[in-house]
């Protein structure tokens, strides 16, 4: 006789209660939030007090309006405790106190909200379904999800991965607005559009929540983050978040940090503002390392090139730099034999390889890309001579390189491990801060000295340096 198993009954679907104030504008917005609830699964509630939690879409654009959004607002925690506000009065925000010393705007502006009813679990502005619907996932987790949950090796919400599980990369932008004149990325991607702050932020903690260890942020122009959108307010966790590199850093930080994970910063044009930045990697919270494409150095293979930034003027930006962060990595790309280089204008570049001290360089010998508007320039030199300077200039990036990696001879480091055969037995392969995956070096792990002492791959560890090897490292794990 075969037995036949009962299944376990299903949870009930989480309720949700929802209240919609104010004009149309607003109606739609509760329709959409209502609408991606469904989706999901969620059930709603007719009562404050039969559901698992509150929505509450407000609206502040005249007094009566406001009273009865912030009236709504203390009906709904009296009567269920657990309330979501979105709308426009969510992102109304009220001036700052005097300090005492007859000065106002010691401190920030406050959320009116959150000021009159801080025991909300989150609040919002208006036209924000995502962002209202991450609050409702931390508190009242949605049903399964057909369309995510079971597509295998996914890291949720983030989707699937073709890195290995310990690293991954995290676009926050698609496009460029520059014109560089050897560059053909804005005809074939458009100009520079950014991703919503708060989606960006999401599919970072899914990363860090699955494991992901080191979170390699990209785009073409990283450092133009938001220049689009004119760095407009989003929201993420229940506060207003700018839309612009330096908040979006700080942000990745904090999320960054209970998981103990790296965040690394590629493709950052040499703009002022990246100097906000360094103090962040002066303390540790992001890595003290930089992706910057340079191509040059010379002003007038620079004009030429129509690059952005005021490129003329990185060796003081990068002394700057490592003025503010002293172990600050930067690592960058160049174009050798551009149309119209002269010998003059490449010593120029070799020299400032030199006095600028570059950790990791990659060079290009120049290669006409059709549709590339350099093409057309005058002066486009034979191949052999192009391909004569990169090699010489790579020389160059080597040396300076090499001198670098032997002051790492005998300091510590930690390292993470990206492979470890026979957990570490026979030693293994890793990064550190100083290294991107595939594109700089490695440190290369040798047999631990203790017996006892394994690796892991996707794990970190602590290395001692014993020697360089070309563009590599070479250390034992402690």
């Amino acid at each position: 006789m075969n037995a036949t198993a009962t299944p376990a009954p299903a949870s009930p679907a989480p309720r949700i209660g929802f209240v919609s104030l104010g004009c149309p504008k607003a109606l739609t917005d509760s329709e959409l939030i209502l609408t991606q609830l469904a989706a999901e699964g969620y059930a709603t509630s007719k009562t404050f007090e039969g559901a698992d939690l509150v929505i509450v879409n407000t609206c502040g654009f005249i007094d009566d309006a406001v009273k009865e959004s912030l009236d709504t607002i203390g009906e709904a925690l009296a009567s269920n405790g657990k309330v979501i506000v979105t709308g426009c009065l969510g992102a109304k925000t009220i001036a700052p106190e005097a300090d005492g010393t007859g000065h106002e705007g010691q401190k920030e502006a406050e959320n009116l909200v959150k000021h009159l009813h801080p025991s909300v679990l989150a609040v919002t502005g208006p036209h924000a379904t995502q962002e209202v619907m991450d609050a409702v996932h931390r508190h009242a987790p949605k049903p399964h999800d057909p369309f995510i949950d079971l597509v295998p090796g996914a890291f949720g919400e983030a989707g699937i991965k073709l890195t290995p599980r310990h690293y991954a990369y995290l676009k926050i932008s698609e496009g460029c607005n520059h014109r560089c004149t050897f560059c053909i990325i804005p005809s074939m991607r458009g100009d520079l559009v950014s991703r919503p702050v708060g989606d960006v932020l999401k599919e970072a903690r899914a990363l860090f929540e699955g494991g992901v260890k080191e979170l390699l942020v990209i785009s073409q122009d990283t450092s133009a983050y938001g220049v689009d959108v004119k760095y407009r307010t989003g929201f993420w966790d229940g506060r207003p978040v700018k839309t612009r590199l330096l908040e979006l850093v700080q942000a990745l930080a904090d999320l960054a940090a209970p998981h103990g994970a790296w965040v690394r910063l590629h493709y950052v044009y040499p703009y002022p503002h990246v100097d906000d930045i360094l103090p962040l990697m002066a303390e540790g919270r992001v890595l003290p390392y930089l992706d910057v494409p340079l191509q040059h150095s010379h002003p007038d293979v620079l004009r030429r090139m129509k690059r952005p930034a005021s490129g003329e003027k990185n060796l003081a930006r990068i002394a700057r730099w490592r003025e503010l962060c002293p172990q600050l990595v930067i690592r960058s790309t160049f174009i050798a034999g551009f149309p119209g280089e002269t010998e003059e204008e490449f010593q120029h570049l070799l020299d400032f390889m030199r006095e600028a001290r570059i950790d990791r360089a990659g060079c290009f010998a120049y290669s006409p890309v059709e549709g590339a508007t350099a093409n057309q320039l005058p002066g486009m030199l034979p191949p052999e001579v192009r391909e004569e300077r990169r090699a010489r200039f790579m020389a160059v990036a080597e040396e300076v390189s090499t001198a670098k990696l032997q002051e790492r001879v005998g300091s510590t480091m930690k390292v993470l491990v990206d492979s470890a055969p026979a957990q570490g037995r026979r030693g293994g392969v890793a990064r550190s801060y100083a290294d991107a995956p595939e594109i700089d070096g490695i440190v290369r792990l040798l047999p631990p000295e203790k017996i006892s002492k394994t690796l892991k791959a996707g794990e970190f560890t602590r290395a001692r340096i014993v020697a360089s090897e070309g563009h590599d490292l070479v250390g034992v794990p402690i």
